[in-house]
């Protein structure tokens, strides 16, 4: 049976499956990916992985695989990349947690500056209280 998707809306999937593709690459030492990219053979490669994973489902592994790449190249923006640096691995699952869900166009990808957002929205640093002491009085 062929998978049949619309191209200019992938289906949505668990956040769960398209982490066992980040899982993949951590396992071969590629878990730096989103920062250094992924070369056509590697995502090849893990695509043939994952087809072995989701042997049930063609329109699953079809979409994760469509994710997979969207979040890839989606990461390539300098914006992404100074986020992950900036804030550590908790971007990693959020970016996962977003991509996920956001919409994606096979032709234009995610939109970058929502999936921004809503990491930014997912890993922003917790505001901490403003702690106010007494005035300090001098000796006369």
């Amino acid at each position: 049976m062929a998978a049949k998707l619309d191209p200019t809306d992938i289906p949505q999937v668990a956040a769960s499956d398209l982490n066992r593709p980040m899982q993949m690459l951590i396992e071969k030492g590629q878990g730096l990916a989103l920062l250094t990219g992924l070369s056509e053979h590697d995502l090849r490669e893990l695509e043939t992985s994952l087809w072995s994973d989701f042997q049930t489902d063609p329109n699953t592994r079809v979409a994760i695989a469509l994710r997979l790449r969207a979040l890839v190249d989606v990461f390539a923006a300098r914006r992404l990349k100074d986020m992950l640096l900036a804030r550590g691995f908790k971007v990693i699952p959020a970016a996962i947690a977003a991509a996920s869900k956001e919409r994606l166009n096979t032709r234009f990808g995610f939109n970058a500056q929502r999936l921004l957002l809503a990491i930014d929205a997912a890993t922003a640093p917790k505001p901490q209280p403003v702690i106010t002491m007494p005035a300090m009085q001098t000796a006369a």
